[in-house]
């Protein structure tokens, strides 16, 4: 659905660095407007971290598996006048997910809301009406960070200055910790597990993460946990199709290999085989590999040892196996916390090191989804977050694939390692070979209060005048609805550059 233009004078030329979401939303919306947009791609196909891959019958989403925030899906198509209803199927998972605790203990967390309170309360006296005024709390932030916060570009404090968000700071709670929100109204360690398990797949450390980031929680068990049919490729196909449909040219296996500057400004995009001149860049890859690696030093504007000072969300060590045989145990979503939570996560945030006894996730996808697998089959995930920058060479990945599988198989009551006709592994170093991913991170930056909104690394470049960036080290964070987010707030502000 083509807008007339709204800008000023004739279409301007962009060129996006990465096909991922962030940056597919950032190209269909300033197509939309009548700019001339290209989308550059290093790898063969779009969709980034949520790219897929097909053999022997499986098909395997690489990277997001959890479609939580739908709200934030319906704002981005809405602009296009489009639903979700029209691109892809939406299935409501129930359980939503299942935590698998010590002695194969299982917690199935029920769709209905009513349900899980009920849960909560037979777990522990008085947790049911505890869980509904947490869930209130978290759906406050949720509501008035998406309506006033999470849009914005976080040039400034400025922007955060108004007297509703003045008078709402407290209640929004930035400055306390979600580990020590989440004990005010809980105690049994089972209940906090599965409370704070976004926070260490996705962000931090649970006491160094501002308790804001309960709005997650009711995202997950109040909105509900969806899946789109077919994966999370279909979404990425998506936002392809209508960035296409606005007038977006992909350029997919063509690397950016410079960007050439003068006087303050971007000129040329250089790839292997063409010098494109460009109006505007929006980096949506790597924040840090588009300046330390695209730009001339004295256009950049963090320094090697920015970079080395942040505290990044995890890294992944990944399987992605073809199991010739259904496993009658498994669940869609599948969180195994039948180890100790705090070290895991002191291993991976303060002491960088492998785990000793790692939690780790399992998504089965063709309990839900035929398609994915072939009959008779099984598609299972397996994801096991450790910290950044890890070496990850074959008899490491090796040795955590039979921890995991000794384990996973406890768990499931039969030999699965036996059925395995498919198997693939992806780890630290392909996060880099793939994406360029400072560290080897596999989520961004980590939510800490010191790398939110308007301190994480700008929107907009201080030193390139024509230069964004979009993505998950921008605001407003790790995940595929923030990284939607972040390309739309991109977009908006080249719209401003551009009409200024």
């Amino acid at each position: 659905m083509q807008h007339p233009p709204t800008h000023n004078g004739a279409p301007k030329s962009v060129g996006v660095i990465g096909a991922g979401f962030a940056g597919m939303a950032a190209g269909a919306i300033l197509a939309n407007e009548g700019h001339d947009v290209t989308i550059f791609e290093k790898n063969a196909t779009i969709g980034g971290r949520a790219r897929t891959f097909s053999e022997m019958g499986f098909t395997f989403d690489m990277g997001p598996s959890w479609y939580w925030m739908p709200d934030v899906y319906e704002r981005f198509f809405a602009r296009f006048g489009r639903s979700v209803a029209d691109l892809y199927q939406l299935q409501q998972l129930d359980p939503g997910f299942a935590v698998v605790f010590a002695d194969n203990e299982v917690v199935d967390i029920p769709a209905d809301f009513d349900e899980l309170c009920r849960l909560f309360e037979q777990i522990e006296t008085g947790a049911g009406d505890k869980l509904r005024r947490f869930i209130a709390d978290g759906a406050f932030k949720y509501h008035v960070g998406m309506d006033e916060m999470v849009y914005k570009p976080g040039h400034s404090i400025t922007e955060f200055i108004s007297l509703r968000l003045f008078g709402q700071a407290l209640r929004l709670q930035l400055f306390s910790s979600f580990s020590k929100h989440a004990r005010r109204f809980f105690k049994d360690p089972r209940l906090l597990a599965l409370i704070e398990f976004p926070v260490l797949f996705l962000g931090a450390m649970p006491k160094d993460t501002p308790a804001l980031y309960s709005l997650m929680n009711y995202s997950g068990l109040k909105q509900g946990t969806f899946y789109p049919m077919g994966g999370f490729g279909k979404v990425a196909d998506t936002f392809r199709d209508i960035a296409r449909q606005a007038g977006v040219r992909f350029r997919t296996s063509e690397a950016i290999e410079k960007l050439e500057t003068s006087n303050g400004r971007v000129r040329h995009i250089h790839t292997a085989g063409r010098s494109v001149p460009t109006d505007v860049v929006i980096g949506s890859a790597d924040y840090q590999h588009i300046e330390r690696a695209l730009l001339p030093s004295r256009d950049r504007h963090y320094k090697d040892s920015y970079w080395a000072e942040r505290t990044f969300a995890p890294s992944c060590l990944l399987f992605y196996l073809g199991v010739s045989k259904r496993i009658a145990r498994m669940r869609h979503h599948n969180l195994f916390f039948d180890q100790d939570f705090g070290l895991h996560a002191e291993e991976i945030y303060q002491r960088k090191m492998w785990p000793t006894a790692p939690l780790f996730y399992v998504c089965c996808p063709s309990v839900t989804d035929p398609s994915v697998a072939p009959e008779g089959h099984e598609n299972l995930f397996i994801l096991m977050p450790i910290a950044t920058d890890l070496p990850d060479p074959e008899p490491i990945r090796e040795h955590y694939y039979q921890l995991l599988m000794d384990r996973l198989e406890k768990f499931a009551g039969e030999t699965i390692r036996d059925h395995v006709v498919l198997k693939r592994s992806y780890c630290v170093s392909d996060f880099k070979n793939d994406y360029n991913a400072c560290q080897g991170n596999a989520y961004g930056l980590a939510n800490t209060l010191r790398q939110t909104a308007i301190f994480k690394p700008k929107l907009k470049s201080p030193k390139v005048s024509n230069l964004f960036f979009a993505g998950q080290l921008t605001v407003p964070g790790p995940g595929v609805p923030p990284a939607i987010i972040s390309g739309t707030i991109a977009a908006h502000e080249v719209l401003k550059y551009l009409n200024s």
